[in-house]
């Protein structure tokens, strides 16, 4: 069975720093890339940061390039993000997926996104 648990999510001051994890079970990990989203109440979802397949390439949505990286364990089956100088406005759940690619805009290439359930950051001012 395909499984992806996000964990990591918490309550931090603004300016503040969180790392999400994202483990992977089920599939062959590193033949996919790994996408996190995140989505606000009352927001539309949207993509945050992903990594390739082959973990070389990296793309970052505009709204948290220089803050966050994305980056993987293979060996442990494991994606992270590092969020550093957090925003109220980076408040949402997070997610993360697998698919076999994602565009510089983080849409993956199959166009689905399989739901999980997710963890809650928030950040407040």
């Amino acid at each position: 069975e395909v499984q992806l648990v996000e964990s990591g999510g918490g309550l931090v001051q603004a300016g503040g720093s969180l790392r999400l994890s994202c483990a992977a079970s089920g599939f062959t990990f590193d033949d996919y890339a790994i996408g996190w989203f995140r989505q606000a109440p009352g927001k539309e979802r949207e993509g945050v940061a992903c990594i390739s397949s082959s973990r070389h390439t990296t793309h970052y949505a505009d709204s948290v390039k220089g803050r966050f990286t994305i980056s993987s364990d293979n060996a442990k089956n494991t994606v992270y993000l590092q969020m550093n100088s957090l925003k109220p406005e980076d408040t949402a759940v997070y997610y993360c997926a697998a698919d076999d690619g994602c565009t510089p805009d983080l849409a993956f290439y199959s166009g689905t996104y399989p739901e999980s359930q997710g963890t809650q950051v928030t950040v407040a001012s």
